[in-house]
């Protein structure tokens, strides 16, 4: 009798913890769920698998599997290109493909972010969780097409959040949008000599005609030779 107790009583104890597991395992993120920043990441850290999700506006956005051609290349070469420009300047750090949070009711997953080393009192920190927080000076998004969730949303979070710089690049629209913050609306700048120069940081060119041919080697000497 004894051991039979002893049985049961383990079956018990099992389906409570059971029971205790899923009470406390936090629901799914679905695409289109309205959410917190806090509780978006604590759905989003629960599900180990999804590679990228983003909170704009206070919506969780679940993106579809990225292609090669209009996505993870031109990705690759944006951030190849904010890299050799940090790597001269090591008050600066690039991040790509990282998970920013920047307001109550934003925590976008930014393609590229380029900004000042995170520190207390900056523009940008990290918090305890290692997440990085506050309004990097730069940030970089690559878009299937003008109607994507890119120029609108996230244009307006970013705005109202008071980032200073963003660019876009329309990868089938074969465009690029370079937006400046002047007295808190975007404003998009105008290309000089077939480049575009960002007004933050001295020196960071990009060549737009060599971008649209994903011709990195050209990109990368634009930006060396500074003009």
């Amino acid at each position: 009798m004894p051991i039979l107790e002893t049985a049961k009583t383990t079956r018990q104890r099992r389906q409570a913890d059971v029971s205790r597991a899923k009470v406390s395992r936090p629901p799914l993120l679905e695409n289109g769920d309205r959410l917190t920043a806090l509780e978006f990441l604590r759905r989003y850290e629960a599900m180990p698998g999804l590679k990228k999700a983003q909170l704009i506006e206070g919506i969780v956005y679940m993106p579809s599997p990225v292609r090669a051609k209009q996505h993870a290349e031109p990705d690759g070469l944006i951030q190849g290109w904010l890299f050799t420009y940090a790597l001269e300047h090591p008050e600066l750090r690039c991040y790509p493909n990282a998970t920013l949070l920047l307001a109550p009711d934003n925590a976008p997953q930014l393609d590229a972010i380029l900004c000042s080393t995170p520190r207390r009192g900056g523009h940008v920190w990290l918090n305890d969780d290692g997440y990085l927080c506050g309004k990097p000076e730069l940030v970089c998004e690559i878009a299937a097409s003008s109607a994507s969730v890119d120029l609108h949303e996230k244009l307006r979070a970013y705005q109202r959040n008071g980032i200073q710089e963003y660019l876009v690049w329309l990868t089938t629209e074969q465009r690029v949008c370079w937006f400046r913050l002047v007295e808190q609306e975007y404003q998009e700048m105008k290309e000089t000599g077939g480049k575009l120069h960002s007004a933050v940081f001295p020196g960071l060119v990009l060549d737009v005609k060599a971008l649209l041919k994903l011709d990195s080697p050209r990109v990368i000497a634009a930006l060396k030779s500074r003009r």
